[in-house]
């Protein structure tokens, strides 16, 4: 009877002081998300592919609402700011549109690593530390399109772009300028009409995540590509810092997943990759193939270029990091 009565004791104790309760289950969460680009478009779909993803494993533990896309919701250059603002709890998004919120994420795109091994290497740690700086949580790359390619309206000799008036985004201006083009920068709906019209003779993009629609005014492919058409997920600090760690280990393990399917040396994605070439050139577009020292000048500029605008903008941070995403020291 002493023991019973003591055990009892014991256990009221517990509950008072809050030691022995059970542990209190969190409710199911919902984070608002957005896209940088049109709901519905090749850019898009991935993310909305990543949150459905999300959605299936976090039944009863997180879910995310998608609230729209850019333009539609707001420029793509401010979906990232209005995110770790509080405006947004997550955002898909290519850092070319992140830049001006953080100026070393150009990085991202120049890696010379999968992005595995920069999870090893530190690469992705010493940039997580410049996201925390901004209230941003670096979640994972969801998606690589492959390199970004040049597609012009009329073909090009050499490595020159002199001429040429090109429709540029933030991810490849300074390379299309140091080798002599003059460049115009528009929105994703734009790239078609500058096209058609002629306002512009070319743009930047991955062939993957290609509108196909940009078939009827696209003539050429300059070879070889430059830079990663990635993706990333990223999450307002606040927030993620809110939520329990299931919470958080469903974003996580979601995202690694879809990050290890989208390596650019993975069997699925040269297979994606070639089977887009091969429609390309049903539609009629040839590839314009630089190679010796054309291609040599071609890939040095677009590298040499790219992180001398990084470390402008970020000296410290962008020596570092091109020693820990890149094999040339």
């Amino acid at each position: 009877m002493y023991l019973k009565r003591l055990a009892l004791a014991v256990a009221g104790a517990a509950v008072a002081t809050g030691m022995g309760a059970a542990p209190v289950v969190s409710a199911e969460v919902t984070l608002r998300g957005a896209s940088c680009f049109p709901i519905g478009s090749p850019t898009s779909k991935p993310f909305e592919d990543l949150v459905k993803a999300i959605n299936k494993a976090g039944k009863g533990v997180v879910q995310v609402k998608m609230i729209g896309g850019a333009p539609a919701i707001g420029s793509p250059f401010t979906l990232t700011q209005k995110m770790a603002k509080g405006t947004y709890d997550i955002v898909g998004c290519t850092e070319a549109y992140f830049g001006n919120v953080l100026p070393e994420a150009p990085a991202l795109r120049f890696s010379q690593y999968p992005y595995a091994e920069l999870r090893k290497n530190g690469g992705l740690a010493y940039m997580q530390k410049l996201f925390a700086a901004k209230n941003i949580h670096f979640l994972a790359r969801y998606q690589d399109f492959g390199p970004f390619h040049l597609w012009l309206n009329k073909p090009i000799k050499g490595p020159s772009l002199t001429g040429l008036h090109l429709r540029v985004s933030p991810v490849y201006t300074a390379f299309f300028r140091s080798l002599g083009a003059t460049v115009q920068r528009s929105n994703y709906a734009q790239v078609y009409t500058y096209m058609e019209n002629g306002t512009v003779q070319g743009f930047g993009w991955p062939a993957l995540g290609w509108n196909p629609a940009w078939a009827k005014v696209t003539k050429f492919r300059v070879e070889p590509g430059f830079y990663n058409g990635t993706l990333h997920a990223v999450v307002n600090l606040r927030k993620w810092k809110s939520l329990s760690p299931a919470q958080q280990d469903v974003l996580t393990q979601t995202g690694l997943r879809a990050e290890r399917a989208s390596e650019a040396d993975s069997k699925e994605f040269l297979a994606r990759l070639k089977k887009q070439k091969a429609w390309m050139a049903s539609k009629g577009m040839k590839a314009i193939t630089l190679t010796g020292a054309d291609r040599e000048k071609w890939l040095n500029a677009a590298t040499t270029a790219g992180w001398a605008e990084v470390i402008k903008r970020s000296p410290k941070h962008g020596r570092k990091l091109k020693t820990l995403f890149t094999r040339a020291k």
